[in-house]
């Protein structure tokens, strides 16, 4: 769909309809017994299901909203906000707007303008708690996106609209997010190129070479073109100008930028502009899914699991990157999704071995080899250190083995040197690793749920810099003593752990990343369901 023919769409469809409500006759309140109006029980009777919805109609004495003479241009502004619902990628049949305008057709008794209201307000509510929080529940999709949405109580969204300019109303439910209105212009830029006929013909071939020739290089490079990778050019050979838009090619999608179209980067260069349209899609509802009322926050750090990074946000800007390794490709160890509040780090930490690995990896070993993991401390329920030599591994079970497993502070302790904490249910923190080769893999999918860092140091030094004159010598004392030692964040720092396969920096190309986890295929089938398309 062209800008002109989505701008036209609405302007034909609601002059229409604006015609029609405005010129609707509501007949006027008649008084039943006891001066309760067939209209104020018709709107208790309907609303009773919502409690938010009912109590919002008690509080203002059964006053219209949607129904009433003066009601026009409300009526208006969330007629027009459902009809344009899949512009931001909402399931638009979820919101009827043509059942909305319906409603007020043909409305002959005070009872059915009753009703009449409370569906309106159920069709505003709907579209409403959508727009600002989502469409889908997380947790129906994939266990491991925990998130508890930012809904609002109902009663306060039609306390808004009922008290606010209709239309500043219903904008203000659209998340303001920086992020969240450029993933709205490349959703209709990459609508614009599937008008257009998309990005042209794939490349058929498991690799190309700076140097080659032949149909598979014209392929790649009239597929950069399309893709504005590189300048129109009749060449046929794999040369300079075509290396550098590789190699910006593989840096927006999280390759190592070689120049060279290996089989991952042609795999990512053949993929068409509606998978990546559906990646924007779902992440507008991941972001819709963090739209907090207090915002992410001034300061704030940002976990993004699929581009195996962490950064620190400081008044909307980076102001602190390190590379990171997140869970593995398992059930049970992928990196969960939530927001949390950092309130201290450990240095020189001790690991406290979760059951599951303690009885499931550690014990069957030890039972073939008392002396296995021997940097391993065995603990018992008194808190004292057991001798292995005390020990019958082979009497236990993972079900009965009756033993906590510690690993005290070194340089080849698990954690590393320093821990992050923001308690949680799921155990998962962020932390050094003496395993520093895994940061120069390019899926970096190998911990047991936690994060590692690559710079955890520098992590340190960048938190303590709002509360200590001298960060990085406080933060080194402490480390020298090799003891244990907590040190508190005098103002707790929110933490989100997000999986964003696609966001749009404020300047630069789209950056896309694998979907490592699968659950961008999961949300997009859900949203799919749902009726978006």
């Amino acid at each position: 769909m062209t800008d002109h023919t989505r701008a036209a769409r609405p302007f034909f469809q609601l002059s229409a309809a604006l015609a029609l409500l405005s010129a609707a006759v509501l007949p006027q309140t008649a008084r039943a017994e006891g001066g309760i109006t067939a209209f104020k029980l018709a709107v208790a009777e309907a609303a009773s299901d919502i409690d938010g919805l009912a109590a919002f109609y008690r509080e203002t004495d059964y006053a219209d909203l949607f129904t009433g003479a003066d009601d026009a241009d409300r009526r208006f502004a969330v007629l027009n906000a459902l009809l344009n619902a899949d512009d931001h990628g909402l399931p638009a049949g979820r919101y009827a707007p043509q059942a909305f305008r319906s409603l007020f057709d043909g409305i002959d008794s005070e009872r059915q303008r009753g009703f009449a209201e409370v569906a309106a307000a159920k069709m505003f509510l709907s579209y409403a708690r959508d727009m600002e929080s989502g469409a889908l529940e997380p947790g129906s999709i994939d266990a491991g996106i925990v998130r508890t949405l930012p809904r609002r109580d109902p009663a306060k969204l039609l306390q808004d609209l009922a008290e606010g300019e209709p239309t500043r109303v219903l904008h203000d439910l659209i998340p303001p997010s920086p992020h969240y209105a450029r993933l709205m212009r490349a959703k209709f830029e990459l609508e614009t190129t599937l008008a257009a006929g998309g990005w042209g013909e794939t490349v058929r071939a498991n690799a190309l070479r700076p140097g080659e020739t032949g149909p598979s290089v014209i392929q790649l490079r009239d597929r950069l073109v399309a893709m504005g990778y590189l300048a129109p050019t009749a060449t046929a050979t794999y040369d300079g100008s075509i290396e550098a838009a590789v190699r910006q090619f593989q840096i927006d999608t999280g390759l190592e930028p070689d120049g060279v179209a290996g089989a991952s980067t042609i795999r990512n260069i053949n993929v068409e502009p509606v998978q990546r349209l559906q990646q924007v899609l779902v992440g507008l509802e991941r972001e819709r899914w963090i739209n907090f009322e207090e915002g992410l926050g001034q300061r704030h750090i940002m976990v993004n699991i699929p581009d195996f990074h962490v950064q620190i946000y400081d008044d909307g800007k980076v102001s602190f990157e390190t590379r990171s390794v997140v869970g593995r490709q398992r059930e049970d160890k992928r990196t969960p999704e939530f927001s949390d509040m950092m309130d201290h780090m450990v240095i020189n930490p001790t690991w406290h071995v979760p059951r599951s690995i303690a009885t499931l990896e550690y014990l069957p070993n030890m039972q073939r080899n008392p002396n296995a993991h021997s940097y391993l401390r065995l603990i018992d329920g008194a808190g004292r250190v057991v001798p292995r030599s005390a020990i019958n591994f082979a009497a236990y079970t993972p079900g009965n083995f009756p033993f906590d497993m510690q690993q005290p502070p070194s340089n080849s302790n698990a954690l590393g040197l320093v821990k992050f904490m923001f308690p949680n249910p799921w155990n998962i923190y962020l932390h050094d690793s003496p395993a520093k080769n895994l940061f120069n893999t390019e899926v970096r999918t190998h911990s047991s749920g936690c994060v590692r860092l690559a710079r955890p140091f520098e992590f340190g030094y960048a938190l303590l810099a709002k509360q200590e004159d001298d960060p990085v010598g406080t933060f080194q004392r402490i480390l020298r003593t090799g003891q244990e030692t907590r040190v508190d964040l005098e103002n707790p720092v929110p933490v989100h752990i997000t999986y964003r396969t696609v966001w749009a920096p404020v300047r630069g190309n789209l950056q896309y990343r694998d979907d490592v986890y699968g659950r961008d295929r999961l949300l997009w089938s859900a949203l799919e369901r749902a009726g978006v398309a």
